[in-house]
């Protein structure tokens, strides 16, 4: 199973693209998500839609999207053409991994006209003052430019096909997409395959810190929100053996000893997560030269740094940063903590 997913700015033409290339691809579906988002103000309290600006920034939109294109693919097969904008590297990765984990390609195209371009026909949406929806429709445009420039001088280009449309019509750049899917010129995007839990899990996460006593967190490619470096643990292998596993697959660092426990922390289930057992290991403190030798972030990781406890409280999830915050207590008294939901217990 295949997704297309065209990205880009606000009037870089990626509708009218998507319909002209599902003439060109055999056994391709348009899937827009703007339905998924049009179905929120029926499925959402006004005061929970109010609190957002963007229907992006909400995780249900997030998932529909994902459980949608799997549920369309699995029904209609083929490939499935996808134009959104996706700016912000936190929300690609999180769908994108969400198809990964389902075992659908995704190839990523980015439409890229040039700015002045962009502006253009921006402002040719313009319509009369007392059409006040459309005027906010053109400005919520306008207002996308920013974003959309930062996210293409940082991430947007890594890993899409990268198409200049400023002197191509939706039907030229749909022949070039035809053409690159075809080459295998645009690639299936490197996103880590992570299926979802079935059942709870168990998880080991190891702290590691480094001479100033800060400790290092990952952002991974997978999920949402910055994490320890660590994983699920896999059927028949001891949890602090796992913990060992994932940090020299994640980070290149190979610990020489077992870790000490600090805590065991049961999390709830919270649909549609299933929870489960929790622990952090003491992985204890690298030199100088072994904190050098951290891999650059790969498929699994965006990015990786080590933090103070304050500035952990602003980067993790309330009960990730209380669990954290038990494991630092417990690793200054010499003596592991029982929590649930990073409250101890006992």
């Amino acid at each position: 199973m295949v997704i297309v997913w065209i990205n880009g700015a606000f009037g870089a033409g990626k509708s009218a693209t998507a319909r002209e290339l599902i003439e060109l691809i055999p056994n391709s579906t348009l899937f827009d998500p703007e339905v998924i988002g049009a179905s929120l103000p029926h499925l959402l309290p006004p005061k929970h839609l109010d609190e957002v600006g963007d229907y992006q920034d909400l995780a249900i939109w997030r998932r529909l999207v994902v459980d949608a294109a799997a549920a369309v693919l699995a029904e209609v097969g083929g490939v499935l053409v996808v134009p959104m904008t996706l700016l912000r590297q936190d929300y690609r990765d999180e769908i994108f991994g969400g198809l990964a984990a389902r075992r659908i390609e995704v190839r990523h195209v980015l439409l890229a006209p040039a700015e002045t371009i962009l502006r253009a026909r921006m402002a040719g949406r313009e319509t009369p003052p007392g059409e006040e929806g459309e005027l906010r429709v053109r400005q919520g445009s306008y207002d996308h430019i920013e974003p959309y420039r930062a996210a293409l001088g940082d991430w947007l280009a890594a890993d899409a096909h990268v198409l200049d449309t400023s002197a191509l019509t939706p039907q030229g750049t749909a022949e070039r997409i035809a053409d690159a899917i075809r080459t295998g010129t645009a690639g299936v995007c490197d996103i880590v395959q992570t299926p979802e839990p079935t059942a709870e899990t168990v998880a080991a996460g190891v702290l590691l810190f480094d001479e100033r006593d800060r400790f290092l967190l990952v952002d991974p490619t997978y999920k949402a929100g910055w994490e320890f470096p660590g994983g699920v643990v896999e059927p028949g292998e001891a949890p602090a053996r796992a913990g060992v596993r994932e940090v020299a697959e994640e980070t290149g660092i190979r610990l020489d000893r077992v870790p000490g426990l600090l805590v065991v922390d049961w999390e709830p289930p919270q649909p549609p997560g299933y929870g489960g057992m929790r622990m952090l290991f003491d992985g204890g403190r690298l030199d100088s030269r072994a904190a050098e030798r951290l891999l650059l972030p790969g498929p699994e990781l965006r990015g990786c740094r080590f933090a103070t406890e304050e500035e952990a409280a602003r980067m993790l999830p309330p009960v990730r940063y209380e669990r954290l915050r038990w494991a630092l207590r417990a690793r200054e008294r010499g003596a592991a903590l029982y929590l649930e939901a990073g409250v101890p217990v006992g």
